[in-house]
Parts: C-alpha cells; structure tokens; sequence
C-alpha cells in the first residue's frame, strides 16, 4: 500500500502539473454536456411546405392556419398549382406538399369524407418521415375539430367520436433534453477513462520511464492501479459534476431513484472502461497510434449504444452488437435509475454484463501488458 500510495502522488501530480490537459479534462465535458442536449433534439421544427389550394373555402384556409400555428410548419408557398409547387421540391425550397382538393368543404358537409393529397421530399429521410408525421397528426386534430362541431350543431346528422386520453410517463412534457443528458453524460465519462488512460500509459513509454519503472522492485500489479486509479476518481468526479449540477441545477433533473445504487454501477462501469483504455495502451507505441484506436472504438460506442437511435429499431446483427457495447448498457441505467427510479432488480442483469466487462477487459489487458513488458 505505502507503494502504491506513492505512486498515486506521483499520477496526480503529474496530471494537476500538465496545464494543457486540465480542461480537456475537467471543462470541456461539462461545456459539451451543457450544449450538446441543445443541439441533439429529435423534435424537427421550420419545415419548409407548399400548399395547393384547389378549394379556397373557410375549411381549407382553417386547416392552413392550424398548419402554420403549429410552430413546426414554414409556409414556403401558397396556390392553386401543384407545378409550381414541384418546382419548390426541385430547388429544396420545400420538404412536404399539401394538396387540397376541390370542393374539400362540401365532401365533408355532405359525405363526411374527403382525401387529402401529401407529397414528401425523401432526400432527408428523418426530416421526411418526422415531417410527414407532424402534418398527419395536424390533420387528423383538425378533423376531429370538424367531428366534434358537426356533432356540436342539432341540424346535422351526429357524427361518432372516440375519444382517447394518453399521459406520457417519467418525461410528461416530453422534453428532450431529459433523454439526451444522462446519455451524453454516460459517453462524455466514457471518453474521458478511455482516452485519458491510454495516453497517459502510452506517454510513458514514448518518454522512456515506462523501462525505468519495469527495472524497479514496483510490483506491475502496483503500477496498474496506479495508472487506473487517479482516473477513476476523475471520472466519479466528472459523472457527480454533470448530475448533480449541470443536469440538476440547468436542466432540472433529479433523479428518481437511488443514488447509492447508480454509483455502485458507475463504479463497476469505470473499471471496464479504463480496462479497455489500459488493453489499447498495450498494443499502442505511440500517443497517435492510441488516439487512433481509442477513436475508432469510441464512434463504435456512441453510435450503437442507443443514444441516439433505439436499439430495438436496429438490424439484428447490430443489436448483438450493441448488447457487446458497455455504453449501451452504462446508457440504459443511468435512464433506467434517473428517469423512472428503477430499483436493483430491473437493472441486476446490468450488474451482471458488466462485471464480465470488467474481468474479460482487465483481464486481457494484465495478461498482454505482462506478454510485452
């Protein structure tokens, strides 16, 4: 312990002494944790669409209000020609074409019917498919709107309504910034462990010490710890930082179930990480060499670990995948314990995952740095 604990002085030191790498550290993930729930927000908004209007009645111009008061819709043009309105679709000065038909209002007096006519500028696959979505769900609002006054006036003919009430559960108000922090927070924590400790390794064998140190009586169990520990502190820290301040006191998050509990998997999930930091280490020469590979692996984290898209909505193949990556399941409980107060039971098979994690990671990368030292 009295060399390890000299060891340690010796890694903190080292870190708190370097001035450039201190707010890579410490202020550029609480920068990038501040702005990036900004950015990342699935709810698509200024969606550029023409409408041809063919019926120019007090329905028509109602249903064109309803689309322009929605706050998602920029009416990018207005006639009776549905040329010109391709022609917009042609200059990617339109992304949705709405299409009404003549006599749109007496189809729906009369026959209580009337098809509407949308096209959709694909190239932007998720603007399309978002966009295409809002303007059904307006439309579908507006014609129970019309229902609920035909029924509302005795001279008409009572038309039946199904009403469905829905509530949304641990985010009411559907506010993004709720899903995107925790796991932006998980992958900012996450690029710090393995990027951090496999540079600082790397750095000493490009520098020398790393010989120096294999001909000392230091145990290599002791020089490991050494390395992972100062880290692992750094990580608990920036991981309280981003929860408790960043997400509670800017976002207004807390979160809903135990605290104890979240931190014994952040702790259990650190250890995995800088086990795959120090396995890099041990097959890197270089600083670039790390950074390279610490790269290629991260973009495989973040982009299969569901923070952005689902995991269930991809590919099987890619869902084995992602069940392999440590961040999708890091990701899983932190929303799991902060949004919907998840207790040991719902998230043991976790604790399970990633304790093998850690042994196969830690394990490998002992068993190479030993081969190669």
């Amino acid at each position: 312990m009295r060399t390890l604990r000299f060891l340690l002085q010796k890694e903190f030191r080292q870190i708190f002494r370097n001035r450039a790498l201190l707010p890579v550290i410490f202020i550029a993930p609480m920068i990038q944790l501040l702005i990036m729930p900004l950015a990342a927000d699935y709810e698509i908004k200024n969606i550029n669409i023409s409408i041809v209007d063919h019926d120019h009645s007090a329905y028509s111009r109602q249903l064109v209000s309803k689309i322009s008061s929605s706050g998602y819709f920029v009416i990018s043009d207005y006639g009776t020609s549905f040329n010109a309105a391709f022609q917009q679709f042609e200059k990617d000065k339109s992304d949705l074409i709405l299409e009404i038909p003549l006599g749109f209002e007496r189809n729906l007096v009369k026959e209580n019917e009337q098809k509407l006519f949308i096209a959709v500028n694909a190239i932007n696959g998720t603007k399309a498919t978002v966009g295409s979505s809002y303007l059904s769900r307006i439309i579908a609002s507006y014609n129970a709107d019309i229902r609920l006054e035909m029924t509302a006036n005795p001279r008409m003919n009572p038309v039946p309504n199904i009403e469905v009430p829905s509530i949304n559960r641990f985010n009411p108000y559907l506010n993004y910034p709720f899903f995107m922090v925790p796991g932006i927070l998980c992958t900012l924590v996450t690029m710090i462990g393995v990027y951090m400790c496999a540079l600082n390794i790397v750095k000493e064998k490009e520098v020398g010490t790393i010989e120096q140190i294999n001909v000392t009586p230091i145990k290599k169990i002791h020089f490991i710890l050494g390395k992972l520990i100062p880290f692992w502190v750094i990580g608990v820290f920036l991981f309280s930082v981003g929860l408790f301040i960043i997400a509670g006191l800017v976002y207004g998050i807390r979160p809903l179930g135990s605290i104890p509990l979240l931190y014994s998997f952040l702790f259990l999930f650190l250890i995995a990480v800088l086990g795959i930091g120090l396995l890099i280490s041990t097959y890197s020469e270089t600083q670039q060499q790390a950074m390279s590979i610490a790269f290629f692996f991260m973009m495989i984290f973040m982009l299969m670990s569901g923070l952005f898209t689902p995991v269930d909505s991809m590919p099987n193949w890619a869902i084995v995948i992602a069940r392999l990556n440590p961040v999708t399941h890091f990701i899983e409980v932190v929303r799991m314990v902060v949004l919907k107060g998840s207790g040991f039971n719902d998230i043991k098979y976790h604790f399970l995952i990633m304790t093998g994690f850690a042994l196969f990671f830690n394990g490998w990368a002992v068993w190479n740095y030993r081969k190669t030292a």
